[in-house]
């Protein structure tokens, strides 16, 4: 129940609205200006009712100084006089509205509900909004960095429009997860999300995929096939990878977001759509608009609204976030495994690029579980790659506390830096020579002297 502080030093006021409020509110009374400050202070209230002529300190003063408090709640100001000049001056000091006395009891009633309404929803906005600047998830999307959070406020923005989307990011990002999310929050939610990898679609099928086809538009096209198009429905569909569709798809998805309308392959008649598009692509769009390799007026249909996912090392506080959220998601699906990571295995996370993003992650999180003989995943049970960044510190400890001398450290780290390379060019030696700046013959070598053979 809303708390209503009525502020009047007449006590018949005091009481008729202590009657009139009763029902609908928990009434506090105070007959003077600094009565009502002691009890703005033990329990703020919703509403203040405000008389502005009375002994000792005014309501003008009362409100002067209920300006300067922090979340000051609204006022409704009391007057008798019959000029509207001293309620003005109120209403400059911060006053919500003002009733002359004797008032009007329904209109004064319509005031109040107003009032406290709108503070109700100021309240719950307030709300809302700190519950998503808190926010580690949206949907399958997880981070706490500010780089996350602006892109779940983005999604929480876009989802309700019409608009399509672009969805841009390095590969492994979860480019996909923001299109369902998207998706999920949007008015389409209850139809199909239909999601097309135009990057494993040969040229010659990507027309018949996307729009169809007609029983003998082709060779093999015994039967009538409906495309993605068709299937999404009234939902929404998803082109990822969108920089990799063909011309002549390109043409035809135009014409398709322009009219709202699509033909089957081998088709005549015109098929109406009512399909929203979301896109994504991890290539430079522009750059590929400039060298002719992409539709400029398909690039600004398809680029309404853009959504830029941030590459997991340009928000690596989100590591350790994503590391424990996929490791409690493996343990739950094999029904036991490791419930933690060592400190030096966070470690080792965080420091590591993560060229793969994500998805790289997850699948050394998925590598660790299944390696690890004990409870906790440690630097030993992660991928070389990863596990070889701790090895570096840890040998840069040995040699300051001399544990390991000029020679033998130089040694491990050549070792180490050739196994690193090796495993990048799939222990292919010319290409690795090539990476290493080195004649292949010298990387023979260099080999052999460190004991480095290709794995089993």
């Amino acid at each position: 129940m809303p708390r209503v502080l009525v502020v009047d030093d007449e006590t018949g006021v005091r009481e008729s609205l202590r009657m009139l409020l009763k029902s609908d509110c928990d009434v506090v009374t105070a007959d003077s200006a600094d009565a009502g400050l002691r009890a703005l202070a033990e329990m703020p209230p919703d509403l203040v009712l405000l008389d502005l002529v009375m002994p000792g300190r005014s309501g003008l003063e009362f409100l002067a100084e209920l300006g300067e408090r922090g979340d000051a709640p609204p006022v409704i100001v009391l007057t008798a006089t019959k000029t509207v000049a001293t309620a003005v001056e109120a209403m400059k000091l911060g006053a919500a509205d003002y009733v002359t006395k004797p008032f009007e009891v329904e209109a004064l009633r319509i005031k109040i509900r107003h009032l406290l309404e709108h503070r109700a929803l100021a309240r719950e906005v307030v709300r809302l909004t700190d519950e998503l600047e808190g926010r580690d998830r949206l949907g399958d999307l997880h981070g706490r960095t500010e780089a996350m959070r602006e892109v779940f406020r983005t999604i929480e923005r876009v989802a309700r429009a019409p608009a399509t989307v672009l969805i841009r990011g390095e590969s492994g990002t979860g480019k996909e997860l923001v299109a369902r999310a998207v998706h999920d929050l949007s008015p389409r939610a209850s139809g199909p999300f239909v999601a097309v990898n135009c990057a494993a679609i040969p040229d010659t099928l990507m027309e018949s995929e996307l729009f169809g086809h007609e029983r003998g538009a082709f060779t093999d096209a015994r039967d009538r096939r409906i495309g993605k198009f068709e299937a999404a429905g009234s939902g929404t569909l998803f082109l990822d990878e969108i920089g990799e569709l063909p011309s002549s798809a390109q043409a035809k998805l135009l014409r398709a977001l322009q009219e709202r309308v699509i033909e089957r392959v081998g088709g005549e008649n015109p098929i109406e759509v009512d399909v929203r598009i979301l896109a994504a692509t991890n290539r430079d769009l522009e750059a590929a608009v400039r060298e002719g390799r992409f539709r400029e007026d398909l690039y600004y249909r398809v680029n309404v609204v853009p959504i830029d996912l941030p590459p997991l090392r340009e928000r690596r506080a989100d590591v350790p976030l994503l590391a424990e959220r996929h490791l409690t998601r493996c343990r739950e699906e094999m029904g036991a495994g490791p419930a933690r990571f060592t400190r030096q295995a966070l470690n080792a996370l965080l420091r590591h690029d993560w060229p793969g993003n994500v998805r790289e992650l997850e699948n050394a999180v998925q590598r660790a579980v299944a390696l690890c003989d004990g409870d906790v995943v440690d630097v030993g049970d992660l991928p070389e790659a990863i596990a070889s960044a701790d090895r570096t510190e840890v040998l840069h400890a040995d040699v300051r506390t001399g544990r390991v001398d000029y020679e033998a450290a130089v040694s491990r780290f050549e070792q180490q830096l050739l196994r690193e390379a090796l495993d990048r060019c799939e222990w292919n030696q010319t290409r690795t020579a090539e990476a290493l700046g080195l004649t292949r013959r010298m990387l023979k070598i260099k080999m052999d002297k460190l004991g480095l053979t290709k794995p089993d």
